[in-house]
């Protein structure tokens, strides 16, 4: 018996006593080719004539041998027929004729009983009226049976009518206040064809057609605020319009209850699921599961703090642990702490940290809940360098498979797993895309993107998250381009910006919207959906916990051409010098006492080895430095506290302006800027710049959106209407004038005459000139 089959099995109940049977229990030694009686199961036609001449029967025996009055037998059954055939039947609602037949029953029998006690029972005058009587009760019994089951079911339609009836009346009246409603607020006459309730009574669906001339489903939906205003709706509840089964029908989402105040836990159905056939994250208002297909698609997650972010991971990895197709890779720069408690049941096993249930361990072989987990930049790159590697790998040894499968994808399978790359908090790599000052995690954004870009045919793909959609969070629009799948947490602050970030044509009133867990999905796939509210599941650390011991023996292993390819970094990744942290930051975790001496290789850790960042000597350009303003707190990570910051660039300033001349202990080579104010900016052209370093001209330095859009508009004549280069740049025109307008008030930069730009004989509409861009080119090569 294997181990996924003792895990599976579900224990036995307890056998329930049944009170109402006098059956004994059969002991080893009886034997009976009878079967068994139960007294107390109810007659039928056959049973009840047999009761009811046999007892007349007994009584005619028993009233004759003890001379009972002849008239006692006819009394009984009158009662009988009174208060059996008549009253039972009244308190059961039994049909006329079902009533006229027991009470019949009941007088005959009492009839038959005096008059055989009148003339002897033990007669076949006796014996063959019995009889007859028997089989005329019979057939009566059994008329009436039938009769009652034409009658109840005649009953429960009338009733499934009446509730029917009511039904369409609810749905003539809603029908008519909808078409009402959006031919007031959204000036169009629609004609409503369906309405349905939802099953959670939390709301209904309306089906409408829309007129002719032009009206389409988009139009409805940009009032759909509006239309929910107009609805009095609750606090929390919102209309989502979309487009009908068909082109020129529309839907009409109501929530007349807001579901997304209920906590709704993850279920505890850890059934085997696929990466093929869809992995559910969340629940539509409605209450329906929505399913997410990844097997091409990276997803993006954005959520600010306090929007139920790490919940919503914890049901990504869930889903994932219960594929039996699907490996779970998990960076997470902030010390694995996303990734801890999916290991913590193996270290259990492993006998490294005790159980926090003594009498329920971990049992021997329970693997690690995620594949890889990687808490320090080298240790994500040596990750994300063996999945470069292994789609090499996969390109080169699988071009068999994929010829007799007939598909350009790589065919993935329990044997074959896709790998899923999770990354959390993504910001902390890809803020850095630009940064040469730390080229560590500048090389780790280089590879995140890669990854994105290269590997979705040979099964790698990637979750992101992070705290919000700016090109300075995310780096640039690639995250975003390879990222159909988008999710948006709504609750908390910038949750509408992130909504715009994502979704710029949706018109979903993200305000309410505003509990934990909530958001809006979307997948702009091929087989993808339109952008929709969701309320997510909670999770629970037990939860965890469940699932990593429920999937374990199901959850695959890379195959050996995969390993092959990742070598030393992936067999290695749960050694002692690699993940010897991880026993002491899961029981920190479990204290709540994580701070920075469990970071991975830090000196309070069991591992002093584990990806210790090392002091370089080339790494260190303190000594070539200019001497001017120093900007690069600008690119400095989250982390680092504000106070140190300013002090620093107090620091900086002082340096570089102090009115206390002095003296200049350094050598200074003729290529040197002199101490002072930079004045390189009033040049014409961002390459005339006599003041190139020793170590660059700074290019690295320029954001690469604000270079992208400076020689756009150079190529288009030195100016440019924003609309028109959001356009050209790929971009949603919003998005580009907020990290446009933000990148030049870095440098200190302003745009001529309030932004606004005249091109050709067009009307001065908002715009940028080559010239400006060229000055904050100019400004972030000189900065330091």
């Amino acid at each position: 018996m294997t181990t996924q089959e003792t895990m599976s099995r579900e224990p036995r109940s307890p056998k329930k006593l049944n009170l109402n049977s006098t059956k004994k229990t059969k002991t080893p030694g009886a034997s009976s080719t009878l079967p068994p009686l139960d007294w107390a199961r109810s007659h039928g036609p056959i049973t009840g004539a047999l009761s009811a001449t046999t007892g007349a029967a007994a009584a005619a025996l028993l009233g004759t041998a003890t001379g009972m009055p002849e008239g006692w037998p006819l009394l009984i059954g009158a009662a009988g027929a009174v208060g059996h055939g008549i009253g039972h039947s009244v308190r059961r609602k039994l049909t006329l004729r079902t009533a006229v037949a027991r009470a019949a029953s009941w007088l005959v029998a009492g009839g038959w009983t005096t008059w055989a006690m009148a003339h002897g029972p033990l007669s076949w005058a006796a014996a063959g009226s019995l009889a007859a009587l028997g089989v005329g009760i019979g057939a009566a019994a059994s008329h009436t049976a039938a009769w009652e089951e034409v009658a109840e079911e005649e009953r429960f339609t009338a009733e499934a009518r009446a509730a029917a009836a009511e039904m369409d009346g609810r749905r003539r009246v809603i029908a008519a206040e909808w078409q009402d409603r959006v031919r007031r607020v959204c000036m169009a006459d629609v004609k409503v064809v369906a309405v349905e309730f939802w099953e959670t009574g939390a709301g209904f669906s309306v089906e409408a057609e829309l007129p002719g001339g032009g009206v389409t489903w988009d139009r409805i939906s940009s009032r759909s605020r509006a239309l929910a205003a107009d609805a009095r709706l609750p606090l929390g509840c919102t209309v989502h319009v979309e487009e009908g089964a068909a082109q020129g029908l529309v839907v009409f989402d109501v929530m007349t209850k807001n579901i997304m105040r209920e906590e709704k836990l993850y279920p505890e159905d850890y059934s085997p699921l696929s990466i093929l056939t869809g992995i559910p994250w969340c629940l539509r208002p409605n209450g329906e599961e929505i399913r997410v297909f990844l097997r091409e698609a990276c997803a993006l997650l954005l959520g600010p703090p306090g929007s139920g972010k790490s919940t919503f991971m914890d049901v990504i990895l869930a889903g994932f642990a219960r594929c039996t197709d699907v490996l779970t890779w998990v960076i997470d720069l902030k010390q694995g702490a996303i990734g801890i408690p999916w290991v913590t049941p193996w270290l259990e096993a492993q006998g490294l940290i005790e159980p926090d249930d003594p009498d329920n361990p971990a049992p021997a072989g329970t693997r690690p809940g995620v594949d890889w987990l990687a808490a320090t930049p080298k240790e994500a790159i040596r990750m994300l360098k063996g999945a470069l590697r292994i789609n090499k790998a996969r390109q080169l040894r699988y071009q068999k498979l994929m010829r007799q499968q007939d598909t350009t994808l790589l065919p993935i399978s329990p044997e074959l797993p896709q790998i899923e790359i999770v990354i959390d908090e993504g910001a902390e790599a890809l803020a850095h895309a630009n940064n040469r000052r730390e080229p560590e995690k500048r090389e780790l954004a280089e590879l995140i993107k890669e990854v994105m870009r290269t590997t979705r045919a040979m099964g790698l793909r990637k979750v992101l998250t992070a705290v919000d959609g700016n090109l300075n969070t995310i780096g640039d629009t690639v995250v975003k381009r390879f990222s159909p799948l988008s999710i948006a947490l709504t609750s908390g602050e910038n949750s509408g910006h992130n909504v715009g970030k994502l979704f710029p044509k949706v018109r979903i009133d993200s305000n309410q919207l505003n509990e934990k867990g909530a958001g809006i999905i979307g997948d702009s796939g091929a087989n993808g959906f339109a952008p929709t509210e969701f309320k997510g599941w909670k999770s629970l650390p037990s939860m965890v916990r469940r699932v990593v011991l429920a999937t374990n023996d199901r959850r695959p292993t890379l195959d050996q051409v995969s390993v092959e390819a990742a070598g030393e970094d992936y067999r290695e990744r749960w050694s002692q010098a690699r993940a010897g942290w991880l026993a002491t930051a899961a029981e920190a975790v479990r204290n709540g006492e994580t701070d920075d001496d469990q970071a991975p290789g830090a000196a309070g850790t069991t591992t002093a080895v584990l990806d210790k960042p090392e002091p370089s000597g080339a790494g260190d350009d303190s000594g070539r430095r200019h001497r001017s303003l120093n900007l690069s707190y600008q690119r400095q990570g989250q982390g680092e506290d504000p106070d140190e910051l300013a002090a620093r660039f107090l620091a900086e300033i002082d340096q570089t302006y102090g009115t206390t001349e002095e003296p200049d202990r350094t050598r200074r080579t003729d290529r040197q800027r002199p101490r002072g104010l930079n004045l390189s900016y009033s040049r014409t052209n961002p390459q005339e710049n006599s003041d190139t370093t020793e170590d660059g001209d700074g290019s690295e330095r320029v954001p690469p959106l604000l270079q992208r859009a400076y020689d756009a508009v150079r190529a288009a004549g030195g100016r440019m209407h924003t609309a028109d280069l959001a356009e050209q740049l790929g971009l949603a025109a919003t998005e580009l004038g907020t990290e446009l307008g933000r990148i030049l008030r870095a440098v200190g930069v302003e745009r001529p005459g309030k932004g606004t730009v005249r091109v050709g004989k067009s009307e001065p509409r908002t715009g940028y000139l080559a010239e400006t861009l060229a000055e904050a080119i100019r400004r972030y090569r000189d900065a330091r």
